[in-house]
This record gives structure tokens, C-alpha cells and sequence, in this order.
């Protein structure tokens, strides 16, 4: 797994503006090299923000929308159009806006799609199976940039500290019950999936996720500390604001924007 790199920006909103013009750019030089690309996407306020800045601006253009293929992180179980539902909020801020095809556009299903969390859950692993080529590692496709949030008590995508979905080695996608956070059942990529990735960035804004990174950043265990398990296979960044920086390992390098 690669080393992350971290990059501090000076508060959410420049940083929700910077993510997404480092995306527009990655996805563009993807989509340049080898035709398509896959996008993981996650919710949470700053997550939304970006996407919506991607939306805002005629950078995105730059981004052959059809020829990209795009993913979920995590999901609550929710029916289609539940305003909670990670997919609601990313169809609102962005989807809506561009001219994605469809059937790139893969969905975790919900309650309303007949099946329990645990077959849904095997339903969207084998949506990832279906879509992986020769040269990708394991059971899903290769990733080229996967998003996630961090949670004050470090967990990402739905991988809460302690819960049993952390230790999942097998499965790309598991069903989360009893979520300490509200809903209490989930849908969420695995750790052997995350890590997949070509890149994963992990974005985080606020004081109040200041402790969260610096446990994320300091060697801690991913079953107690899920962010620090979250690594991509060449590239790792935490793109923060200045908040969210405050209190990283002082022997950690970082990149301080303007």
C-alpha cells in the first residue's frame, strides 16, 4: 500500500474547490490514456461540496462523462430518493448535471429493490465482479480515484472501529447493521476492496476531525481505526482543510496550500 500524502488547504470551501479540480484533471488524464475511468463517490457534507463544485465549473467538460464508469463507497439501506441516501445527495449536486450514461451510473440498491441488505450487498459485489478486465486485482475494478469521508471516530465508507465488517478479508461488499451512526444498516465496500484503488483520497474538514487524522496518520490498527486501513495501491492522499490538520504527527511531511 502507498504512503499518504497529505495536503492542507485553508478551509472546506477552498478545499471542496480544490479536490474537485484535482479530479476534473485526474479523470481527464485517465479518459486520455486508456478511454474510461471508474469514480468511487462518498457522502458527508464536504463530499457533496466537491461534487458539487465539480458541477460549477466548465472544467468539467474536460471529463468524457459517458465513458465513466461510477461506484458507491458506502450506502445507507434506504429507499430510491431518500434524502439521507448517499446517491440522493450525489444526483442533486452533480450527476443530475452531466450527461452520465446510465448504465455506468451503479447504484447499491435499497430495501425497495425486494431485497434484504445481505443480497443486496452480494448483488452490487457482483456488479464489481462483472465489471473487472484482465489486468484488474481481485474481484473488483481498478479504481482510479475512490473518495472517502472520515467520521470523528475515524471510520470511513461503513467501516466503524471495532464492528465486524473491518475484519471482512473475503468479500469486496458486506451489509453493516447496527451502524452506530444513524442508519443502522448500510451497504459498504470492504477493506480488500479500498484497496484496490489506484488512488484513494481521503477528505476531511473541521476541527472535529482533527483527532481522527492524526490516529489515521500514526500507525494505529485499521479494526480500531479504519481510515488508517484505507491505502490506494500507488497513490494515498489526505486532502484536508487547515481544521481537520491541526493536530497531524509533527515527523509527517505535508503540502500547505495558500
Amino acid at each position: 500500500m502507498s504512503v499518504p500524502t497529505v495536503i492542507v488547504h485553508r478551509d472546506a470551501e477552498v478545499l471542496a474547490q480544490a479536490v474537485a479540480a484535482r479530479l476534473i484533471t485526474r479523470l481527464a488524464d485517465t479518459q486520455a490514456a486508456r478511454g474510461t475511468a471508474h469514480l468511487v463517490l462518498t457522502g458527508g457534507s464536504v463530499g457533496i461540496a466537491t461534487l458539487a463544485a465539480v458541477a460549477g465549473t466548465a472544467a468539467r467538460d474536460a471529463i468524457d462523462w459517458r465513458a465513466l464508469d461510477i461506484w458507491w463507497g458506502d450506502e445507507r439501506f434506504l429507499p430510491d430518493g431518500d434524502p439521507e441516501r448517499n446517491e440522493t445527495g450525489a444526483r442533486a449536486a452533480l450527476l443530475d448535471r452531466v450527461d452520465v450514461d446510465p448504465d455506468r451510473v451503479h447504484v447499491m440498491p435499497g430495501p425497495d429493490s425486494g431485497m434484504t441488505a445481505e443480497e443486496a450487498a452480494e448483488a452490487y459485489a457482483a456488479e464489481l465482479a462483472k465489471a473487472t478486465r484482465p489486468e484488474d486485482h481481485g474481484q473488483v475494478p481498478s479504481f482510479d480515484v475512490l473518495l472517502l469521508g472520515m467520521g470523528p471516530d475515524t471510520h470511513v465508507a461503513s467501516l466503524f472501529p471495532g464492528q465486524p465488517a473491518v475484519y471482512e478479508e473475503e468479500r469486496s461488499v458486506v451489509a453493516v447493521h447496527g451502524s452506530p451512526k444513524p442508519p443502522p444498516t448500510r451497504l459498504s465496500l470492504t477493506f480488500p476492496a479500498i484497496r484496490t484503488a489506484r488512488e484513494v483520497w481521503i477528505v476531511a474538514a473541521g476541527e472535529e476531525k482533527a483527532q481522527a487524522v492524526h490516529m489515521a496518520l500514526s500507525e494505529a490498527g485499521p479494526f480500531q481505526v479504519p481510515a488508517a486501513g484505507a491505502r490506494g495501491r500507488q497513490r494515498t492522499l489526505f486532502l484536508l482543510d487547515r481544521a481537520a490538520a491541526a493536530k497531524i504527527p509533527p515527523s509527517l511531511s505535508r503540502i500547505a496550500s495558500p
